[in-house]
């Protein structure tokens, strides 16, 4: 990573001014005394940073919704990779290349631009705040997904940054996260049509940066922390960060759903979930359904299905003008559940409450919103006891609370990076026994990916960086 060259995309286009300002001409007898002062040249003050901003979100949806997403659902049981690229990867053969765009993404598109943010516009407390809690997110997940990245050093006129531990950046995120807090506590909210995903509502920004908090406390099974978070956190759909598509449906092409787009283009028929476990969990005709005399799966079996031979006939989870959720109620809230049945408080009031927001549709778009496929009554604590509805299996009735937990944050993760994440931290936990049991993609393959690998950028120009240590080393908050 060669951070001492610092050319922006959102610059390009005032480069061509630089050219114009060196055609003029003196045109005074009279030297002027700041002979040395080009008024023509661009600083970082004459670019709107709210062109900053957009570049930002931008980039970081391509770090949350994109190529390393979809590879992480094909590792959790949510995807199957049906011919080429695909394929391979979900037999677990995956190349260091496949992180380059999410890790350049990261870098040079986030960081780069948030923190011209900072250096250009300090005292708007607004951009400030927003521009911390996007570092947090974007640096978060390649931390989770890779465990030590570079960090402390990125962004600088260091050539090759070191790479920092994985248990340090979450807690300087943790940290840069309680300034954002302070910042967008402070500011006011505006109208502002460059962000995209709040438009400059910042008690919506505080509820993100509170989950985004409550999100790495979980990561470390620090789950005081991650209530007290949450608390705070998103606390309705209204609220969640969603990379929503902004395209015009008169046209074929542009501004869609990422997952349509790739299935709409070049890689039609290579990805789907067809056969995958997490449509066994949902379909009622399988050994693996979660359903029963409380819980009615169809209408979300239905919604999450993909037909992978043509983006453009799904009419839901990756419909054209589907949103793609990153930090949302439906994980905060299940958080909060998780963390209050470990903290000894009541989980099962936060789990009510999020399946009477399932009861009304909740991530359904209104085309799958079918009530007579919808069915989420409320559990009782019975339900959970050796011999329930939950626990035929003689659990505990507290680890029975909590593997229905993960397994909704299973199902309703699909299209992030929880299922994922969640895996990797009971395991290292070594609470097995809370996970879905989704099966290995290969008959040859012993164990489950571990991790993402680097990116092959960084293998290549970093010196500080050793040979990638593979799929399937533990990172340090998973050991």
């Amino acid at each position: 990573m060669k951070n001492s060259i610092k050319v922006y995309r959102p610059m390009k286009n005032f480069f061509s001014l630089i050219l114009a300002g060196s055609m003029l001409m003196l045109v005074s007898c009279e030297i002027p005394t700041d002979l040395n002062d080009n008024p023509n040249e661009i600083t970082l003050n004459d670019p709107a940073p709210n062109l900053f901003l957009n570049g930002a979100q931008l980039a970081n949806v391509m770090v949350q919704n994109s190529h390393l997403n979809r590879i992480s659902g094909m590792f959790s049981g949510q995807l199957i990779g049906y011919a080429s690229l695909y394929s391979n990867i979900f037999g677990y053969s995956l190349s260091t290349v496949e992180s380059n765009d999410e890790w350049n993404g990261c870098y040079t598109g986030v960081l780069t631009n948030v923190r011209l943010i900072r250096e250009t516009v300090p005292e708007d407390k607004l951009l400030v705040g927003i521009s911390k809690v996007l570092e947090a997110h974007a640096v978060g997940t390649l931390a989770i997904l890779m465990g030590d990245v570079p960090y402390s050093e990125a962004i600088s006129e260091v050539d090759d940054p070191k790479f920092d531990s994985q248990v340090s950046i979450l807690g300087a995120l943790t940290s840069l996260l309680d300034g954002a807090i302070s910042d967008l506590g402070s500011a006011s909210s505006r109208s502002d049509a460059y962000d995209i995903y709040y438009g400059g509502d910042k008690d919506k920004w505080l509820a993100a940066a509170y989950t985004l908090k409550a999100r790495y406390a979980l990561i470390r099974s620090d789950y005081a922390g991650a209530l007290a978070a949450a608390t705070n956190g998103i606390s309705s759909s209204a609220g969640d960060m969603n990379f929503i598509p902004r395209g015009d449906a008169a046209v074929t092409e542009g501004d869609k759903n990422l997952f349509n787009a790739i299935l709409s283009g070049s890689r039609t028929g290579d990805l789907g979930n067809n056969g995958s476990y997490l449509l066994e969990l949902l379909n009622d005709t399988t050994t693996a359904y979660r359903g029963n005399a409380k819980t009615n799966e169809t209408a979300r079996h239905n919604y999450y299905k993909i037909d992978e031979t043509s983006g453009d006939a799904n009419l839901g989870v990756i419909e054209r003008f589907e949103p793609m959720p990153m930090v949302t109620y439906f994980e905060n809230q299940l958080i909060k559940a998780e963390a209050a049945a470990r903290t000894g408080a009541d989980g099962l009031v936060y789990l009510n409450e999020y399946r009477a927001w399932l009861a009304t549709g909740g991530r359904l778009n209104a085309t799958f919103n079918d009530s007579a496929g919808i069915l989420y009554d409320a559990y009782v604590l019975a339900d959970f006891a050796s011999g329930g509805m939950e626990n035929a299996d003689g659990l505990s009735s507290a680890d029975a609370f909590l593997r229905e937990i993960i397994e909704e944050r299973y199902v309703s993760g699909f299209g992030t990076y929880m299922p994922f994440n969640d895996h990797r931290r009971l395991r290292g936990d070594g609470e097995t026994n809370l996970i879905p049991p989704f099966p290995l993609n290969t008959t040859a393959a012993t164990a489950h990916v571990e991790r993402i690998p680097y990116a092959q950028d960084e293998l290549t120009s970093n010196s500080t960086m050793e040979d990638d240590p593979g799929l399937y080393v533990q990172t340090e908050v998973n050991q």
